[in-house]
């Protein structure tokens, strides 16, 4: 049967996902280049063009199943000034690029609602799908299971011979994130975790709103 409701939530959800993933691989690209490698400029990844970024499986599967991925920027860690800090700046560049889309979009929310201006229950839509997307996006990036952002930084912080064992858990990754998933890691760790950067959001939009 044809379901409308999700027809609206598909495309008022496109902002919001595309914003996501396009910001999240700029932002690695754009940290990249300025810690000294300019692989991601060589690539044509330092761009906010979708189409630079957008992996179609990755996209489909977010649509489908509320888990994907864009086309992973490739980095020379040996052109960084500072290799450590330039593994996990680039590392937390994407996320932080999620979690700033998603306050800067509820703060241009609450300017349209405090110069008395009521946004369409369309465009509402809009804009609390953007909020949630990059704020999931960005926590799910977090997760340290190779080869999300989580696990880069992490790596940073292990002994050389733990973190080479580490990287080799890359091989099981997907199968180990559908077992997170059946066990509902979105309901335990997601969800919780969403819910204090939303916390955090309203504290400092208070102090200006």
């Amino acid at each position: 049967m044809f379901d409308y409701n999700n027809l609206v939530i598909f495309i008022a959800g496109l902002p919001g996902l595309l914003l996501a993933l396009v910001l999240h691989e700029y932002a690695h690209a754009r940290v990249a280049v300025a810690m000294g490698d300019f692989t991601p400029k060589l690539t044509g990844r330092l761009t906010l063009n979708p189409v630079a970024h957008i992996d179609i499986i990755g996209l489909i599967m977010l649509l489908v199943a509320h888990f994907g991925w864009a086309k992973p920027v490739m980095v020379n860690p040996r052109n960084f000034k500072d290799m450590r800090k330039g593994n996990i700046l680039v590392a937390l560049a994407g996320p932080m690029a999620n979690f700033i889309v998603a306050f800067i979009t509820l703060f241009i929310y609450n300017i349209f609602l405090s110069l008395g201006f009521m946004p369409s229950n369309g465009m509402y839509l809009v804009f609390k799908l953007i909020v949630i997307y990059n704020v999931y996006f960005g926590i799910f990036n977090l997760i340290p299971l190779p080869p999300l952002d989580g696990s880069k930084i992490l790596l940073e912080f292990l002994p050389s011979e733990m973190a080479y064992k580490f990287i080799q858990v890359e091989r099981y990754s997907f199968i180990i994130l559908i077992a997170l998933l059946v066990m509902r890691i979105d309901q335990y760790v997601l969800i919780p975790a969403a819910n204090i950067i939303f916390a955090l959001f309203d504290i400092i939009l208070s102090f200006v709103f």
